[in-house]
């Protein structure tokens, strides 16, 4: 089978690779479609394992099951979790399912950018979720990512009549506006240094898009009657869009950073400011299997629309222009990939 094997951002070659053999309680999956992730893209975070094959924002249909998998059959249509949480240890069992070390440790092989990719026992028994007739492969692309999204938010505790502040305007920015505004934030405001996705925050949701080297604090009191925004998603890893977080809170509000920087990124703070302000500043990391049964849900219906934010489908051998397209962001929004394209 053909595999886009990632040896750094510049470097993604198209290679033959066996099909994966299948044991038991194992499924493989014939890969329709699969999303090229920002985090794909972190080349310091990327190229420590490399060569590899990437991908898991998967979609596809199972082409044969192992012995004792009686829960799934060929010719079913799946998104597939390529991180799942053994969900017994101290941190499953308090609802820390993303520190959970089987959920940092669990993945597919080879990986999505792949014809053909194994899903292990372990995924099998927690990260399989049908897709309904009425969500399409696009769509389906979008469950990981905005299952992340949504955990993020629920650390958050959005309520009905909030504003938030949406740092960065790419994918998960987007996701973000749109889940805002599904749970009833009354103002959503965003911003980038691209002209084309300050186009696209407006055009899924935000009140007002901003360009990022703009006034940002003094335009969301304009704008939020004299108040800053009671929550932050800072979804970039710039520095001054982290800084511009502080800036754009409001007391006792909360902060979240959802988009890591690489290693050794320092920020000082003056914590008695912190303190006399009350604000919260918290992160998070991947999605727990609950956090993706409710995203598929609310693609299902409806809330969060996510295959129009599909700008690019790319065949496997186009892989690395996808890799481009999403390190260096042009009109492009979402990018994915059809191995048997």
């Amino acid at each position: 089978m053909r595999v886009a094997v990632y040896y750094r951002n510049d470097d993604i070659r198209l290679e033959e690779m066996p099909i994966p053999e299948i044991g038991a309680g194992e499924l493989l999956l014939k890969v329709s479609m699969c999303g090229i992730c920002g985090s794909d893209v972190m080349e310091w975070y990327r190229i420590q394992k490399a060569p590899r094959v990437l991908g898991h924002e998967v979609v596809g249909v199972i082409s044969e099951v192992g012995e004792g998998v009686d829960q799934y059959s060929p010719g079913e249509r799946v998104f597939i979790s390529h991180h799942v949480p053994c969900g017994e240890c101290r941190y499953c069992q308090t609802g820390r399912h993303t520190a959970c070390e089987t959920l940092h440790s669990t993945n597919l092989d080879p990986g999505g950018f792949a014809e053909y990719t194994r899903v292990p026992g372990i995924n099998v028994e927690r990260g399989v979720f049908l897709l309904p007739d009425e969500v399409t492969d696009e769509e389906g692309v979008f469950v990981e990512p905005l299952g992340c999204v949504l955990r993020g938010q629920e650390k958050l505790g959005i309520r009905e009549g909030d504003t938030v502040l949406v740092l960065g305007s790419g994918v998960s920015g987007i996701l973000h506006i749109q889940l805002a505004r599904s749970l009833g934030a009354s103002l959503v405001l965003a911003t980038d240094i691209n002209e084309s996705r300050l186009r696209f925050a407006e055009l899924f949701g935000a009140h007002r898009a901003i360009e990022a080297s703009e006034d940002v604090p003094g335009i969301v009191r304009e704008v939020n009657e004299g108040n800053l925004t009671d929550h932050v998603v800072v979804s970039t890893a710039a520095l001054p869009a982290i800084r511009q977080a502080f800036e754009c809170v409001d007391d006792g509000g909360n902060i979240l950073i959802f988009a890591p920087t690489p290693p050794g990124v320092e920020l000082s703070l003056e914590i008695n400011d912190l303190w006399n302000r009350q604000v919260t500043v918290t992160t998070t990391y991947a999605a727990s299997p609950s956090d993706l049964e409710i995203a598929l849900e609310l693609i299902r219906a409806g809330q969060v629309r996510v295959g129009e934010m599909v700008t690019d489908r790319l065949g496997l051998a186009e892989t690395s222009r996808g890799f481009r397209m999403v390190a260096e962001p042009g009109e492009s929004l979402k990018v994915v990939v059809e191995p048997h394209r």
